[in-house]
């Protein structure tokens, strides 16, 4: 048997990332993207004209192509980063099977089409085994990727040997990567965060500073604890890497797209005219309705003020300034 051979799905700046790690380890790494013209792009200028320009590629190591069942018929480890507002929109366009295939999710939000988190979505509606599904989360920033600042990734999956594999081939001097078993709680922690990042910048932009912000932080992963517990119950350590680490990130970080997109709401932008000047998708927006709607389902009601408070905002058009007032009384 050869090497086994890993690809990306995504064009953006977590594809890009992410491609980066696999060229340390990879010979050879499949790359599909559905614009045609940044294909050429990079197979010529070498590096993504869009995003993380500042990385070079050796294009000598990278299968370019915009055929994604080119790319999905060639490799054994197939890792999707496109935003998971179009990543049904791609799926369509697949003819060839999935099996046999190892599917990781670096897609940090839920498929609109289905209401489910990105692993669920594949083994519900492709029936891809969940022994042959993972999820790759942070604390990670592309842009600290790009610039080789050290970083570390938390690799799930239900088969132990696979997350290593994924962990073993994404590793360098600048990334450390460990296994976790929490397929389905790492995944939803990582599309909650972007729901708390939106929350943080929101604040932001409505003038509150760095003392309220840790307040924010302590009480979003204690909500996010009771949301996972009540989806997912088992042992899990909130305050490791996967959980409470990539809520930080995101939560303070100017590279987060989530923050920024908060950030323009709490000035005063209308969610549509936000979501026009960014150029990147905020998947928080996305997670907000989902989680919301979500959570009505549970057999038990849990408490989530800061969820029904963004979502409040961006779903039932409630005055920021407002909203968010009312919720600084209900967090300790």
């Amino acid at each position: 048997m050869g090497k086994t051979k890993f690809a990306v799905l995504g064009g953006g700046s977590w594809a890009t990332a992410i491609v980066k790690m696999l060229t340390e380890n990879q010979d050879i790494v499949g790359w599909y993207m559905r614009n045609s013209d940044a294909v050429a792009y990079i197979k010529k200028e070498k590096h993504n004209p869009k995003y993380l320009s500042s990385v070079e590629f050796h294009t000598e190591q990278l299968h370019l192509t915009d055929d994604i069942n080119e790319i999905i018929d060639t490799a054994d480890v197939l890792i999707f980063a496109i935003p998971s507002a179009f990543l049904e929109g791609e799926l369509v366009k697949v003819k060839v099977s999935f099996n046999g295939k190892i599917v990781f999710s670096a897609i940090k939000g839920i498929v609109p089409e289905t209401g489910l988190i990105v692993g669920e979505h594949f083994h519900e509606k492709y029936k891809i085994p969940f022994e042959n599904i993972g999820v790759i989360t942070g604390p990670c920033h592309a842009e600290e990727v790009a610039l080789e600042r050290l970083s570390y990734l938390t690799i799930a999956s239900a088969d132990q040997k696979k997350a290593q594999l994924v962990a073993d081939n994404l590793s360098s001097d600048y990334i450390k990567a460990k296994t976790s078993d929490d397929i389905i709680g790492t995944e939803y922690a990582a599309m909650l965060k972007n729901i708390y990042a939106l929350a943080a910048g929101i604040y932001h932009g409505l003038g509150y500073g760095d003392n309220f912000q840790s307040v924010l932080m302590s009480n979003a992963i204690r909500e996010m604890k009771r949301y996972i517990k009540r989806v997912h119950k088992m042992k899990r350590n909130i305050n490791n890497s996967a959980y409470l680490g990539d809520l930080l990130v995101t939560g303070y970080s100017a590279f987060s797209r989530n923050r920024m997109f908060g950030n323009m709401i709490g000035k005063g932008y209308t969610v549509k005219s936000a979501q026009m000047e960014m150029k990147m998708v905020a998947e928080g927006y996305y997670a907000a309705k989902t989680a919301f709607e979500q959570k009505a389902k549970f057999s038990k009601k849990v408490k989530t003020p800061i969820i029904d408070a963004v979502y409040k905002v961006l779903y039932e058009e409630g005055n920021a300034k407002r909203v968010f007032k009312e919720l600084t009384n209900k967090l300790d």
